[in-house]
C-alpha cells in the first residue's frame, strides 16, 4: 500500500513538473518568434464556456 502511495505521488509531481516544462518552452518559443504571436496562456479560451459562439464573451471584449 505505500508503494502505491508513494508511485501516485511521484507520478502527480512528475506529470505536474512535465505540465511545467511545456509552459516555459511555449514562452520560449514565443519570445523567439514574435511573429507567430504570444504564447496562450490557461483559460485564454472560451471552450468551456462557449460564449464565444455568440460573440458576447467577456474574455475577447476586454481591452488591454
Amino acid at each position: 500500500m505505500i508503494v502505491k502511495l508513494l508511485v501516485s505521488i511521484i507520478l502527480i509531481l512528475g506529470l505536474l513538473s512535465g505540465w511545467i516544462l511545456v509552459q516555459h518552452l511555449a514562452r520560449t518559443f514565443a519570445a523567439r518568434h514574435p511573429e507567430l504571436g504570444p504564447a496562450r496562456e490557461e483559460g485564454g479560451s472560451c471552450l468551456l464556456c462557449l460564449c464565444g459562439k455568440n460573440g458576447n464573451c467577456p474574455k475577447k471584449n476586454k481591452t488591454p
